[in-house]
């Protein structure tokens, strides 16, 4: 491993909220100021290779970089923008969720759901809530 990897991998690491190569760049330029951008797209695309990283993709957005390699489902959320893991219950089988034919081989398994995380579903319920009590104090007027 090259200090450049070890330098994206670590600052990768540092921190679970599946980050761009771009944010990758910035946070890890004041640990190794001589790196660029190209070298963290080339260090991201082999440590991907290599399998101790997983590549996140959502609709168009820019690619994201997960250093998580137990199964799991990623959760976009529509409020912040913010990626969340989403572990499979002890015991379980990914596959055990979907009938998968007997003849059908998966090398790889990429589940994604999409909604609020907890920090937004709870601010949307506030507001909702707000909204409502401002309803009706305004229909016993």
């Amino acid at each position: 491993m090259t200090e450049q990897r070890r330098v994206v991998y670590e600052t990768l690491m540092a921190q679970a909220d599946h980050p761009t190569a771009v944010e990758i760049f910035m946070r890890a330029k004041p640990k190794m100021p001589t790196i660029s951008l190209a070298t963290v797209y080339n260090c991201l695309e082999t440590l991907v290779d290599c399998r101790l990283i997983r590549h996140v993709h959502h609709d168009r957005e820019s690619a994201r970089y997960c250093a998580n390699l137990a199964e799991h489902a990623h959760l976009y959320c529509y409020g912040c923008g913010s990626v969340t893991d989403l572990p499979v219950r002890n015991g379980r089988k990914p596959e055990d969720a979907w009938q998968v034919p007997g003849e059908v081989i998966i090398s790889q398994r990429d589940v994604s759901f999409r909604g609020l995380c907890a920090g937004c579903a709870e601010k949307q319920s506030a507001e909702t809530k707000d909204l409502h009590q401002k309803s009706t104090k305004k229909s016993k007027a």
